[in-house]
């Protein structure tokens, strides 16, 4: 396996109390991103040992075209934890995007985002917003059934399943139960 361990941990006696988690630079600015991440989780005390992984744009150029190598499937195994930079998925036929293959890989479903209003800090119309947006992340558009019919015409379907959509239902209840009161 060709992977990079980094310690970002303060000593070496809090190395048996490290975390394992897979790190994906990224492309573009990912790198840059991760690196200063790195630094604010090190500067945080984060007891983590980081194992680099190979996804994205020299992935797919060596011709794999779920744009994740074979070993970083086994590292994410290994870890089941997965910090990444932003990922290129080049354009043109047969590519996947990396996001939506470690969604539907790892049976990441749902996607949850928090809303929440800082007033009287950051001025708003909704000074009591306090929300979370739980959305379907593998079906409808994320199927990824495209096909050009012409020159000009791309066609997408979007395919929601019964199955899919009682899921998310169900997750969000569940979310919404388990916060409740709080």
């Amino acid at each position: 396996m060709n992977t990079t361990a980094r310690s970002t941990a303060p000593d070496a006696a809090a190395a048996a109390h490290r975390i394992p988690i897979a790190i994906a630079p990224g492309d573009g600015i990912g790198p840059e991103i991760m690196r200063a991440t790195l630094r604010v989780l090190g500067a945080a005390g984060a007891r983590i040992e980081t194992f680099s992984v190979d996804v994205g744009q020299e992935v797919y150029r060596r011709g794999v075209p779920s744009g994740v190598s074979l070993e970083a499937w086994d590292v994410l195994r290994q870890t089941g934890l997965l910090l990444k930079g932003p990922i290129t998925t080049p354009q043109g036929g047969g590519y996947k995007s990396v996001n939506v293959t470690l969604r539907k890989a790892l049976g990441l479903y749902a996607n949850v985002r928090p809303a929440r209003a800082y007033a009287p800090f950051v001025p708003t119309h909704y000074p009591e917003m306090d929300l979370v947006i739980v959305r379907e992340n593998e079906e409808d558009l994320y199927a990824g059934i495209e096909h050009r019919q012409t020159d000009e015409v791309y066609q997408c379907l979007k395919l929601v399943t019964r199955e899919g959509c009682e899921r998310i239902v169900r997750y969000a209840f569940e979310y919404a139960r388990a916060r409740a009161g709080t």
